[in-house]
């Protein structure tokens, strides 16, 4: 992470500038983009890390990511869907079926960043319990690597 440019999409305080903040703590370049920001594709071209939380279905299309990016999709989507039992499925706010082929790393909807809100949530409860019995708070990150810089220069 450290070095590289991000690009979230979302200003959302419950996702976008939270995990700006995470990305800039990490020692990222974050730009943060919305919905209505001039030259999005353009923007979103030069990112190593692309955050996705606009809240719009697959708006992020393959001929935006850069090659071998990571993409990180937020959203949730439902779209019409008579094969299915529901009526509907989900989908994210990147379309899967193009940003599979153009990043190196992606992240599925459903499944992806769903299981991994609940487990935050569960590990946020137990540090809670903990506080409130006086025990000591367990760190967010035992090893923090990206903040380390050799003497060369280096990570």
């Amino acid at each position: 992470v450290s070095g590289a440019d991000a690009v979230v999409l979302g200003r959302s305080n419950i996702v976008g500038m939270p995990v700006a903040a995470l990305l800039q703590s990490m020692n990222a370049t974050v730009t943060v983009c919305h919905s209505r920001t001039k030259r999005l594709k353009e923007k979103v071209q030069q990112a190593d890390i692309v955050v996705a939380a606009l809240g719009k279905t697959e708006m992020v299309r393959g001929d935006w990511l850069k090659p071998g990016c990571v993409v990180i999709d937020v959203g949730i989507n439902a779209v019409e869907d008579s094969t299915k039992k529901a009526g509907h499925r989900l989908v994210g706010d990147v379309c899967f079926a193009e940003a599979k082929h153009v990043a190196s790393m992606i992240t599925p909807v459903p499944g992806g960043v769903g299981p991994m809100t609940i487990a935050m949530l569960l590990k946020n409860t137990v540090q809670l319990a903990r506080h409130s019995l006086g025990l000591p708070r367990i760190p967010l990150r035992t090893n923090a690597s990206f903040n380390r810089v050799s003497v060369d220069g280096t990570a």
